[in-house]
């Protein structure tokens, strides 16, 4: 948004401070609560980790949004609301933010946070030590010497933060970044207890040492089975928090998540319905089925160092002889919409980004050129390009793959032959980020509702770049971002870097995700209209049924 809304909104962000019923569970006037207020939510896998470093995907980060707060967090829309800052405001150039915290926020051992948690906690995010898989994070920040440190060059206490007393928060950008309160809100920049983890390193996130500052608190962990939390009394905002107990489990089936729905033993499903029932779900529980539009995108990452893939006309060969449709209209029909681009151009300031040429083309001519480009880089029905797609265990993900290697053969007649590998969820991310794969799985959710959440994943030094994809005029039209003077500028920018990913092939994007999930009549709270789709315990409650 132009300057001067954005220095409006700053200001109404503010204002929410002001007003505690914006924070949690808002329950309508005359709403009879159960006597009981225990949930039980599908998560969908088992976490890498609880520690927020130490983790990139979404069932990690619905863990650690219980257990821990940032600077700012969102409500039920998505919209930015105070977390741990009370309050902040921005220098007139954006490259200096000044966090004021609230003075009774505490650490679920009774500690106070202060300025200095949130100091050691970034330190440690960009420590190469730490080996976080989003240590890039605070680069596409902007904060001051995050990348050099990153990279070894500078020593974390060099980072672009500083702790003005117990409750002032300073962070220094090295170029303005308008929308940087937004990215406070990621899980990787939650706060952690360095009292803690320098007792127990790494086994502070086992449940007898675990110490958040979140509305919850762990209570019991079983692996690949359940999660057990409890309320905090400690969290600065327990008394509108409704929800008392909460279970969250790691179902990777979907229809077996639906089938422990329907038997009553769950009250949310993950967000991944099958869909061979959705239609019959929505008839038989219109009231029951939400789908909420995120910004996020079904894509099969391919690894770009590895050969033949590092050949162009291989990776412009699988774009073009995928056809999309089949897959969002037959194999999903859940809502998803086809993309040839991995920003969805939906999101905050990628609007001017467009879908490439041969998106509009007839499938009969992509396939044309798919087989001539195969031909080219020296395959043939003889010598058939052989790969395997890597994805991670889930149905819904097989029945995209089959279709998609039965594509990838039929279009190309015979100069494709795909074999599926599927591997639990950790072992799947080890994979991913250790390139052992040719082509993977993959989505890409925003961490925050603008356009460089997608654009800085395929920057050459992203810690998340699991691609291995590298472009000096890529990472250029990114840098040339942060010069733009207004939103128009940056989107220019995200669109031109967006165009250099599209002719370079260096994905293949599907579709963009629309999230599916059974939610109980009798669970309040819950809206499906935020984007990113968090579920915050903190905002839900049990109606009496």
């Amino acid at each position: 948004m132009q300057p001067n809304l954005f220095r409006q909104f700053l200001f109404s962000t503010l204002t929410l401070a002001l007003s505690g019923s914006l924070y949690a569970a808002q329950v309508p006037t005359g709403t009879e609560l159960a006597p009981v207020q225990n949930i039980v939510i599908n998560n969908g896998a088992e976490p890498q980790s609880f520690d927020p470093h130490k983790t990139e995907g979404v069932p990690e980060s619905q863990v650690a949004y219980q257990l821990f707060e940032g600077l700012v967090s969102t409500n039920s829309k998505g919209e930015l609301i105070p977390g741990v800052a009370e309050r902040w405001e921005s220098s007139p150039d954006y490259k200096t933010w000044t966090f004021h915290l609230r003075k009774d926020a505490k650490w679920s051992n009774g500690d106070p946070i202060t300025a200095q948690d949130f100091v050691y906690s970034w330190q440690r995010l960009v420590n190469p030590n730490t080996a976080s898989p989003y240590a890039s994070f605070l680069d596409y920040m902007q904060v001051v010497n995050a990348q050099d440190i990153i990279d070894g060059k500078k020593k974390p206490e060099e980072l672009g933060v500083e702790a003005k007393d117990d409750y002032t928060f300073v962070v220094y950008s090295a170029n303005p970044v308008p929308y940087a309160v937004g990215l406070t809100t990621h899980q990787s920049l939650l706060p952690v207890p360095q009292k803690i983890i320098e007792k127990f390193g790494d086994a502070w996130v086992k449940k007898e040492n675990i110490v958040g500052n979140g509305a919850y608190k762990l209570k019991d962990h079983v692996i690949n089975e359940k999660i057990e939390f409890e309320r905090n009394p400690l969290y600065w905002n327990d008394k509108e928090t409704v929800i008392n107990t909460a279970t969250f489990l790691a179902i990777e089936n979907a229809s077996t998540d639906v089938s422990r729905y329907r038997a009553g033993d769950l009250d949310i499903t993950s967000y991944s319905l099958p869909p061979e029932q959705f239609a019959k779900l929505k008839k038989e529980l219109p009231d029951q089925v939400f789908t909420a539009r995120t910004l996020a995108t079904y894509m099969y990452e391919i690894n770009n160092s590895k050969p033949p893939f590092n050949d162009k006309r291989v990776r412009q060969a699988l774009n073009y002889a995928l056809d999309r449709t089949v897959i969002t209209d037959k194999v999903m029909a859940q809502g998803q919409t086809p993309t040839y681009v991995f920003t969805p151009t939906y999101i905050s300031e990628g609007e001017r980004i467009n879908q490439p040429a041969y998106s509009q083309e007839p499938m009969a001519k992509r396939n044309e050129q798919a087989i001539k480009l195969l031909e080219e880089a020296g395959f043939s029905k003889a010598n058939p390009l052989k790969f395997t797609i890597l994805y991670n265990t889930h149905e819904n993900h097989k029945k995209v793959a089959i279709a998609a290697a039965s594509m990838w053969k039929a279009n190309t007649k015979g100069l494709i032959e795909v074999k599926l590998e599927n591997q639990e969820w950790k072992t799947y991310i080890d994979s991913r980020r250790a390139g052992r794969y040719d082509v993977a799985r993959a989505g890409w959710s925003a961490d925050y509702n603008q356009a460089t959440t997608f654009g800085n994943y395929f920057l050459s030094t992203s810690s998340n770049n699991t691609a291995k994809y590298a472009s000096a005029e890529y990472d250029k039209a990114m840098a040339d971002s942060y010069l733009a003077t207004d939103e128009a500028g940056r989107a220019e920018a995200y669109a031109k870097a967006e165009a250099i990913l599209a002719q370079d092939f260096a994905l293949v994007p599907v579709f963009n995700y629309v999230n599916p999930r059974l939610v109980k009549p009798y669970v309040g709270g819950y809206t499906a209209q935020d984007p990113q789709d968090h579920i915050f315990l903190r905002d839900l409650y049990i109606i009496k049924h």
